[in-house]
């Protein structure tokens, strides 16, 4: 199987842990495009949508830039769940005291393919 040129989507700052999004993106990696958008919606996870917006923003990205490409024929080339940055804040403990609290973010990244030979 050939690999020709591959179309992309990024969402930075994503205001989610990326081992939560993690969990879900091993599920979908190398996965045609319709099994993969299947698969994400059924699953009840806040991850799942946010993978499932950006791998549609990246197959219109795919059509719009090749008009004659087949959705069919598409897949998850690269999936890729960065740590973005970590927002501190303080969380108020008891007898005057104050905890860390850590929000984190991550970015994520696909790439989209076309199957070569499968059109032809």
């Amino acid at each position: 199987m050939e690999i020709k040129k591959g179309y992309s989507a990024h969402a930075r700052y994503v205001r989610m842990s990326p081992y939560k999004v993690r969990r879900i993106a091993d599920k979908v990696r190398k996965k045609p495009y319709g099994d993969a958008i299947a698969l994400l919606e059924s699953l009840p996870h806040k991850g799942a949508r946010l993978l499932k917006k950006v791998i549609q923003s990246a197959a219109a990205n795919a059509l719009y830039t090749n008009k004659n490409l087949d959705e069919e024929l598409l897949y998850i080339r690269d999936l890729q769940i960065n740590e973005g940055v970590r927002m501190k804040r303080i969380w108020p403990r008891a007898r005057g005291r104050a905890d860390r609290l850590i929000k984190r973010t991550c970015h994520i990244s696909v790439a989209l393919d076309e199957i070569a030979g499968a059109g032809e």
